[in-house]
């Protein structure tokens, strides 16, 4: 067992504090890490405040980490201390149902282990997250980061870049075709990015018209105010492919009838409430669908990672210290953050 300092919520109502916890020793197929940065995700704040209501306390956030390789177990055969690594969503499964053999780890029939607010497999562990001083992890759930990449910028793409990229690749999407991004927050800058380097005629959908000019820096072709009627109407049927990352409840029907014929609106935001029931003739008239998508599998998510590199993608963040974490979830709150925060661990211990 190892001391690990953090920051912590002991409740659903109290600010984040330093805490410190016991870590276990490195098991044989274990890669221990010390954390160097740690992205901020608006799911962080969801679960500190309990507002899917399964919070587990005390709760040590974080699951957009990059560090480096400190140690291995003797079985690990993959890194090597010094190497500069990821650590996104989870960080077990059961490894033997149909889904974590079709390395869609994400949706294991056993439930995934969580990065934090779950336990680890032992069922009694709970597990702990990012805003720590350092990690132990099961070598399969380690991700190769490369060096190319810059590390503070690398960190969102292990939540926010998985849950943008994954959707976008299993359906396809293409040079030629036609896809919108709904929103541009932490999830939607990185749809954006992906979605112009697919090769894709990208549009971006916002219902803040002061962000026309970022969006287009980012990659969009185009830009929508989603409240403008007439801007909306030019668009109606013309969509291969929306990806929604909007975290708030909103009505879904505006983007289905942008769709075409056999499009695909999918949703990765995930509202603390429902959406409204969308109009089942937007959807008949013309075989449309809704879906979901949740991360992405560890292969799936290094495939990303390397995609990065080669492409030159990472987030655009804003590095904070630790003791400026309730601070950055208020201006979170507001949406005053391009785009993501990204923690600075050495500032940890200041």
């Amino acid at each position: 067992m190892t001391k690990t300092l953090a920051y912590a919520a002991q409740s659903a109502t109290t600010p984040l504090a330093p805490f410190t916890f016991e870590r276990r020793a490195p098991r044989a197929n274990d890669v221990a890490i010390d954390i160097l940065y740690c992205g901020v995700c608006h799911s962080d704040l969801h679960q500190i405040r309990n507002d899917w209501q399964n919070s587990i306390y005390p709760m040590v956030p974080g699951h957009e980490i990059i560090g480096r390789v400190v140690a291995v177990g003797d079985a690990v055969g993959k890194f090597k201390a010094g190497d500069l690594v990821g650590v996104g969503c989870m960080v077990d499964s059961c490894q033997t149902c149909p889904s974590c053999q079709d390395d869609l780890e994400q949706f294991c029939e056993q439930g995934m282990t969580q990065t934090y607010n779950g336990y680890e497999r032992d069922g009694k562990t709970i597990a702990q997250g990012g805003y720590s001083s350092h990690i132990v992890v099961r070598e399969e759930f380690v991700l190769r980061v490369p060096e190319t990449l810059s590390a503070a910028a690398a960190a969102p793409l292990l939540c926010a870049g998985i849950t943008t990229y994954s959707p976008l690749r299993h359906w396809g999407v293409k040079a030629g075709q036609k896809v919108g991004i709904v929103g541009l927050g932490g999830l939607g800058h990185m749809g954006v990015k992906f979605a112009r380097a697919f090769g894709a005629h990208t549009v971006v959908f916002t219902t803040s018209p002061n962000k026309k000019d970022d969006a287009l820096r980012l990659g969009a072709h185009e830009v929508v105010v989603s409240k403008n009627a007439d801007e909306m109407a030019a668009h109606a049927g013309s969509f291969d492919f929306i990806l929604d990352t909007v975290a708030a409840s909103h009505n879904l029907d505006a983007f289905v009838n942008l769709l075409k014929r056999d499009g695909t609106l999918t949703l990765v935001g995930a509202p603390d409430h429902p959406h409204p029931s969308p109009t089942v003739f937007g959807l008949i008239m013309g075989r449309k669908s809704i879906a979901g998508s949740l991360i992405g599998g560890i292969a799936e998510t290094q495939e990303m990672l390397d995609f990065c590199a080669q492409h030159g993608i990472t987030s655009d963040v804003e590095v904070i210290a630790m003791n400026d974490i309730n601070a950055a979830y208020e201006r979170m709150l507001k949406g005053d953050v391009k785009y993501r925060f990204v923690i600075d661990m050495k500032t940890l211990a200041a």
